[in-house]
């Protein structure tokens, strides 16, 4: 089941070559991304702090993000992301091709 939510996260391509792609996501509290899988694996590293929340088919993990940190994760995992805090909170999503 998706996070309940009328607010989507803002994508920025910021760049797509034969390598990688790279996305900047800003979301507003209580926005989402909705359900999506990446056909590749990525890494995520944190913009902001915050408070994100992560279902993976039905199991909510809430992540405390930190500036600077991060994590990678394989290709194919479904997942919906949602901001729980009560600030913005942004990421960049590199992609490896």
């Amino acid at each position: 089941m998706a996070f309940a939510c009328t607010i989507p996260a803002v994508p920025t391509q910021l760049a797509d070559d034969d390598r990688v792609r790279i996305t900047r996501w800003d979301f507003a509290p209580g926005a989402t991304t909705g359900w999506h899988e990446h056909a590749m694996d990525y890494v995520i590293v944190f913009v902001t702090d915050g408070l994100m929340e992560v279902d993976v088919d039905g199991t909510v993990t809430q992540v405390r993000m930190s500036a600077g940190g991060a994590y990678s994760r394989p290709a194919g995992i479904r997942h919906d992301v949602r901001n729980a805090g009560e600030a913005p909170m942004s990421f960049v999503e590199v992609e490896m091709k």
